[in-house]
């Protein structure tokens, strides 16, 4: 059955990738959408190699007891030399390679969730590299629907000061700091999840909610700190409402 290992983890790790592309979104705690396709065309890939593998291999196996039974037959005249041959095929690989089907279990299974709090948590302020300087405008009418990454950016960096007077609403999952404060947040990917940095916007005057609650909240900028400076990040909202939501279908923002 060892010799079966391969194909199996394949189609285990096939099927896994058509599971959360072809029957939900799932791929999207991941990925971001545009990568669909690839991951369609490559379960696919996998799934067909894994069966076509095993059909091999059990046409190899096939062939190999009848040259075997053909050995035996001739052992009584060949001597040692019969016995020596029935040995030639091993053990396909250690038994111990089975554990590298559990990963793809689990992902066929038992998909892990979106990246939330503990992964924001561990990530240092850092911010991408830009200068202060003027922004665009922002559209008319009030609220503003904004990322957490484009309210942070103008809050930061916008000589302009085009947030102040704005109402603005914003959707993230709620992180805690120290004595009290909280903050709305979200994870921005460029690629897929292991290429995720976060965004987060301090909430000022709405109670916190349970860590990793997602939450839409409306409120204005409250200015801090010097542009481009250390004390202005992270941002500060003055909320005026916060409302429980369900996660996005998307989880992340992207670039």
């Amino acid at each position: 059955m060892r010799r079966y290992g391969g194909p199996v983890l394949l189609c285990l790790v096939g099927a896994a990738a058509l599971r959360i592309t072809l029957f939900g979104d799932l791929y999207l705690r991941y990925v971001q959408a545009a990568l669909r396709p690839y991951l369609i065309a490559s379960g696919s890939a996998l799934l067909l190699l894994g069966v076509t593998t095993a059909v091999l291999r059990n046409r190899t196996t096939d062939t190999d007891e009848e040259e075997a039974d053909e050995d035996k037959g001739g052992g009584e005249d060949e001597g040692e030399g019969g016995h020596d041959h029935g040995h030639h095929h091993g053990p396909a690989g250690p038994r111990i390679a089975w554990l590298l089907t559990l990963p793809a279990l689990a992902l066929l299974l038992f998909p892990p969730p979106a990246l939330g709090s503990y992964s924001a948590g561990r990530e240092a302020a850092q911010r991408a590299a830009q200068g202060v300087g003027a922004f665009p405008a922002l559209p008319a009418g009030n609220p503003v629907e904004l990322t957490l990454a484009a309210f942070s950016s103008r809050a930061i960096y916008d000589s302009g000061r085009s947030l102040t007077g704005r109402t603005v609403r914003m959707t993230g999952f709620a992180t805690h700091g120290s004595g009290g404060t909280w903050y709305l947040t979200r994870l921005m990917v460029t690629c897929c999840a292991a290429d995720a940095t976060t965004s987060k916007v301090e909430i000022r005057g709405e109670d916190a909610p349970p860590t990793d609650t997602w939450v839409t909240v409306t409120g204005t900028w409250h200015p801090k700190g010097r542009l481009g400076s250390d004390a202005a990040w992270p941002p500060v909202l003055d909320a005026r409402s916060a409302k429980t939501v369900l996660q996005p279908t998307d989880p992340y923002e992207t670039r």
